[in-house]
């Protein structure tokens, strides 16, 4: 999609205007002159002007300048910066450490607006759906906020309720990124390694995802129905008679945020038995349903009386197929029983690790990689950071990594992480190993290698009946001479970009040294109109020339290229 076909009204002008102007604030400036923002534009003029960051800023690290921007851009930015917090592979470590503080900075909407964004989605006005609605929002986001209150049946619930008009803000927010992205994928030097238009097309079905909150219920009633027979975990009920595309309501229930752990101790709960419930619980969303919690933070997982777990907030979730649960198992088995080869194996298996990597080097740095674990105690072996540094040294290799894995990575080193917080002696090894066994033990039992066979046996059958048939159509192709080769030229229309303006410049350094020679000749010349004793022509045209090559020369320096 050309980068002109985005949308050009006022607003989405205005906004470009003030993404540009942010990212310059914050230092970033060099990014947006590579970019060619006002060539795509075709506006005829700069948008913003470019500058540098102000000393305070420049004080700050790169990646703290990251995170401030992204706040201060607002919430598809915060959004899109909290999905980037679960990329090893594609941000680096400080950045990514960064991007994990990332904080609404959004002042609460008013409950008159929220109480008629009720009656606009359920169709009636809160006085008459509540028997009580409090004001004051319980909690507050960049999409959303929460207020608690009481149906006319006395049960106590939670309504999440959308900001009104986010999702204007948000579609205007994602025209400017995709745009932003294809200039990335052009412009800046290996930036098509990191697929920046698939990434923001997947943030765009994301988050779409996402403002659906009616999406939202389905999602917590199938986790509700998966532990249904749990009796270590609880999951809020959804009311569909309060709900809709902007309006979700849930059941109340009033529990301890897990990470209190003195109010846990206070209240008479087992710690060890809390985190070895959180852990098995979120083993089991893994390996056995394969549909888990993406955004397990402490404030989403509260402990009811009896050890119980209560589990909020649905909104991000993953899934694992039953390959990728089995392509997670033995990477994870390899590293373990210390195989590099079998490692490097499944990776070239999975398509994952194509011809142009080292494979020599590779194998050297993945042995290293798992020497540097090997030597260590499996009570002290944290699973989500060996993850994690995996994916650091495949994405050094340019080897891609499915997107739900990393998701899966980032979970698993938040649940860990609570786990020894509640338990020093917290063994995610342990709880781990007997999933990994059963998913090992399924996948070659007798009835899948069956199943395998089968499917496999129908891919070549229809193989076979369909490859005469396209060699017809092949040989057919060429003896018409309609077989075609497309070439795609990635990154002429910046050399255009470039020789165009080195041309203009050129151009204009002519007509300035032009002025200079016609000024001397005429200087030479008594004759016309004089001023201090020199021809007023002659002076006039030296001043043009002069402020025509100053004007070039703060142009050139601006630009970074001399």
């Amino acid at each position: 999609m050309p980068f002109s076909r985005i949308n050009r009204n006022i607003r989405s002008l205005k906004r470009y205007r003030q993404v540009l102007g942010i990212l310059i604030k914050y230092g970033f400036g060099h990014i947006v002159e590579q970019l060619n923002i006002d060539y795509y534009l075709e506006l005829g003029k700069r948008i913003v002007s470019l500058g540098t960051a102000s000393r305070e800023l420049e004080r700050l690290t790169q990646a703290a300048r990251v995170r401030l921007a992204l706040e201060e851009l607002g919430p598809t930015f915060i959004k899109f910066g909290q999905i980037l917090s679960t990329r090893p592979d594609i941000v680096s470590a400080d950045i990514l450490e960064e991007l994990q503080q990332l904080q609404d900075r959004i002042p609460a909407v008013s409950t008159d607006e929220v109480k008629a964004q009720i009656h606009r989605e359920l169709g009636y006005p809160t006085e008459e759906l509540f028997k009580d609605f409090e004001n004051t929002p319980l909690a507050t986001a960049s999409i959303s906020q929460v207020h608690r209150g009481t149906l006319k049946t006395g049960e106590e619930i939670v309504c999440k309720v959308r900001r009104p008009g986010i999702e204007s803000v948000i579609d205007t927010d994602l025209d400017i990124m995709m745009g932003l992205a294809y200039l990335v994928e052009k412009h800046l030097p290996g930036g098509e390694l990191y697929d920046p238009v698939g990434l923001v097309r997947e943030f765009r079905r994301t988050i779409h995802r996402e403002l659906d909150f009616s999406r939202e219920g389905r999602t917590t009633e199938r986790f509700a129905a998966n532990f249904a027979d749990d009796e270590t975990v609880q999951i809020p009920k959804v009311f569909w008679e309060y709900t809709g595309h902007t309006v979700l309501t849930l059941e109340y229930i009033s529990g301890i945020k897990i990470s209190n752990t003195d109010q846990l101790k206070e209240t008479g709960l087992d710690l060890k038995i809390i985190a070895q419930n959180g852990a098995d619980n979120f083993l089991k969303q893994v390996f056995i349903h394969g549909l888990f919690h993406a955004d397990p933070h402490p404030g989403n997982i509260h402990i009811l009386p009896g050890n119980i777990l209560c589990i909020f907030d649905f909104g991000m979730v993953g899934r694992l197929d039953d390959d990728l649960k089995f392509h997670l198992t033995e990477l994870l088995l390899c590293v373990m029983r210390r195989d590099v080869d079998h490692l490097i194996s499944r990776l070239l298996y999975s398509g994952e690790l194509h011809d142009d990597s080292n494979t020599k080097k590779l194998k050297r740095d993945l042995t290293e990689f798992i020497d540097d674990y090997y030597d260590i105690m499996l009570q002290d072996l944290r699973v989500g950071k060996l993850l994690i540094d995996f994916v650091e040294i495949l994405t050094e290799y340019q080897i891609k990594f499915p997107s739900n894995l990393m998701l899966l990575s980032r979970a698993l080193f938040v649940m860990e992480g609570i786990g020894r917080q509640l338990d020093p002696n917290f063994n995610m090894v342990a709880q781990l190993k007997p999933f990994a066994e059963q998913i090992i033990k399924d996948r070659y039992s007798p009835i899948n290698i069956a199943k395998d066979a089968a499917r496999t046996l129908q891919s070549y059958q229809a193989l076979g009946k369909s490859l005469p048939k396209d060699i017809k159509e092949f040989i057919n192709r060429v003896n018409r001479n309609k077989f075609k080769i497309d070439v795609e030229h990635r990154g002429f229309e910046r050399l255009i970009n470039d020789l165009d303006k080195s041309t203009n410049r050129i151009s204009f350094s002519m007509v300035i040294a032009a002025l200079i020679i016609g000024s001397s000749l005429i200087m030479q010349i008594d004759k016309g109109p004089m001023l201090f004793g020199f021809p007023i022509m002659g002076l006039l045209g030296f001043s043009v020339a002069g402020f025509l090559g100053l004007g070039l020369a703060i142009a050139i320096l601006r630009s970074g290229r001399m």
